[in-house]
């Protein structure tokens, strides 16, 4: 099965447009769901993240996802040492659940496919962008934080300009009825591609 990465700068809308694939049948993978599970669900992800970052990690048991994130996007040493702990185990878990697909091909949604190098496992990736403005705004309704915060967090991640190079197909997701257009025309290419090339 092709392994076709998503991604898409935090606030791109990368989530929406991996649903309109899901609509059209496509399995998804959301690398970032199965993170947060593993701050749950891993007694050695739990332990290694309080090594990493001390105990106000979790509070009551439960991750306390505010203080990590406030920890992580200002600091690259403490970002880079929580995907370390986190990607290997995400990595694993999506190779078991590939094989348990029956698809022309499955979407990888992951937030930093092209930082970590994970795009290199994929036979095709896409690029979802919007304006900073609108990504920002979105950020700030969705999560409730401030613009300090969220621009903390764009920090972290490559500029769009940097990813386009690397990117197979790119949707820019300003307009819903757009975005669900540029969605068809790549799955279309996608399924020809499939036949083509098994």
């Amino acid at each position: 099965m092709k392994i076709v990465g998503l991604t898409g700068g935090i606030g791109s809308g990368k989530s929406t447009i991996a649903g309109m694939f899901h609509d059209l049948g496509i399995p998804i993978y959301i690398a970032d769901i199965e993170a947060k599970k593993l701050l749950v669900s891993s007694k050695v992800v739990k332990r290694k993240v309080i090594t990493l970052l001390g105990e106000k990690a979790y509070k009551q048991c439960a991750p306390d996802r505010t203080y990590i994130a406030n920890k992580i996007f200002n600091d690259a040493t403490l970002l880079s040492g929580m995907n370390a702990i986190i990607h290997p185990k995400v990595a694993s878990h999506f190779k078991r659940w590939i094989k348990k697909q029956d698809a022309p091909y499955c979407i990888k949604e992951a937030a930093i496919l092209f930082e970590n190098g994970g795009y290199a496992q994929c036979d095709a990736t896409i690029l979802v962008t919007a304006p900073k403005e609108i990504r920002i705004e979105r950020v700030m309704t969705r999560d409730a934080i401030s613009i300090d915060n969220v621009e903390a967090r764009m920090r972290n991640q490559w500029k769009d300009e940097k990813k386009i190079s690397l990117a197979t197909y790119v949707i820019e997701n300003i307009a819903l009825e757009a975005s669900k257009n540029q969605v068809k025309k790549i799955h279309r290419a996608l399924l020809i591609s499939s036949v083509s090339n098994p």
